[in-house]
């Protein structure tokens, strides 16, 4: 079929209303992250955690946080906390600093935070979401309230938009606190995974999986036995790799990182990711 310039100029005229005259940047990079109370970062942000937040680092607010002036669905300066009010610093913080500071000035990178604090992977099944929901406490209701009673399908949602504006680059899970000695753990996270791809029409050689160690048996980690577990996710998952917590300060109570314990755990997941962005594009080398 032969086009007039008319028609062409119509069809031109549609996408550009269809897609708010915007097109996603390919120097913008976005991360998803998901995850328990870690990932949601520990309550608490100390000052030196809101200063010096280079602007090329954003987040995109997964909910509304009124005492802080962010809308849901729009992009805002990375400054903590990242996933919701109440929250505070947790490993997406510093993954992000570094990875601006190690890429390409030109380079945008954004994340998206989606995670329930005490909350089994089974929270991001929608399969079985009701019934797990149906016996947490009233605290965890709350929280998935708040991403609409349906956590994976707000992360989805929150990644469409977040793809119009950049590209997704990889998943980033800090999980399994609440599912430790589960024999089938990394079984769901690779259901968890494949669907996200699915749904967000991702490849996986182009959007790897990066998780997460609890906190570690050096440190007295409660869940530290879980670490074997999620070891050996990349024999699961090819494109998973894992993040060392070894070292990483722990909190007294066993379970959480310190914010000490949160920069190096962030900076160890960028310096995960900084070759495998290098490896599919090598002028970022």
């Amino acid at each position: 079929m032969i086009m007039t310039r008319r028609t062409l100029l119509l069809l031109a005229g549609l996408l550009f209303w269809t897609t708010g005259g915007r097109s996603a940047d390919k120097n913008f990079y976005i991360f998803l992250c998901l995850g328990q109370s870690n990932m949601e970062g520990f309550p608490g942000v100390q000052d030196q955690d809101k200063t010096d937040v280079d602007e090329r680092f954003q987040v995109l607010a997964a909910v509304d946080f009124p005492k802080l002036g962010r809308t849901k669905g729009q992009w805002y300066a990375a400054i903590p906390p990242l996933c919701r009010p109440g929250t505070g610093l947790g490993p997406a913080d510093y993954f992000g600093r570094t990875l601006v500071a190690k890429l390409p000035a030109h380079i945008r990178v954004g994340v998206v935070n989606v995670s329930v604090a005490g909350a089994k992977i089974e929270v991001f099944d929608p399969a079985r979401l009701e019934s797990y929901a149906s016996t947490a406490p009233a605290w965890m209701k709350n929280t998935i309230a708040g991403y609409g009673g349906n956590p994976y399908r707000h992360l989805v949602e929150m990644g469409k938009l977040a793809q119009e504006s950049g590209v997704i680059k990889g998943i980033l899970l800090h999980q399994g606190e609440s599912n430790t000695n589960d024999a089938e753990w990394s079984q769901k996270v690779k259901a968890l995974y494949e669907s996200l791809l699915r749904d967000l029409k991702l490849e996986a050689g182009d959007v790897p999986l990066l998780a997460g160690e609890l906190v570690g048996a050096d440190q007295g980690g409660a869940c530290a036995s879980m670490n074997k577990v999620i070891g050996d996710l990349p024999t699961i998952i090819p494109t998973a790799h894992v993040v060392s917590s070894h070292g990483c300060i722990g909190r007294p109570d066993h379970l959480h990182f310190t914010p000490e314990g949160y920069r190096e755990l962030g900076k160890r997941y960028a310096e995960a990711m900084l070759p495998l962005l290098r490896a599919k594009d090598p002028v970022q080398k």
